[in-house]
């Protein structure tokens, strides 16, 4: 469970970077408010997720997820640069992601 909990808290992650670029300076309220939301809920999950998954693991992979979704939210929605290198440098981050994600040992927490 503790997998799902971390790539649930790097989506809020990305949604809450995303969330950033509405906030216009935290000036607009409700853009605010969820970006906010999503901060919290992110470092929530997170937490939780470290008590079973290695901490330099579960730190890496969240922020690898909300990298990977923040620059592929930017693509599609604000019609940032999608050539060929940053693709191939997306996959590199994903494929090491999954390197991270297949060489993690959860282990017992520690007290």
């Amino acid at each position: 469970m503790a997998w799902v909990y971390l790539v649930v808290a790097g989506f809020l992650e990305t949604g809450w970077a995303i969330g950033l670029k509405y906030t216009d300076g935290f000036t607009r309220l409700v853009p605010s408010v969820l970006t906010a939301c999503a901060i919290a809920g992110s470092m929530f999950l997170l937490s939780v997720a470290a008590r079973t998954i290695p901490i330099g693991t579960a730190y890496a992979i969240w922020v690898g997820i909300g990298a990977v979704g923040a620059v592929l939210a930017g693509i599609l929605l604000f019609d940032e640069p999608r050539d060929v290198i940053r693709l191939f440098f997306i996959m590199l981050l994903i494929v090491a992601l999954a390197g991270l994600k297949l060489t993690a040992q959860t282990g017992s927490p520690q007290t």
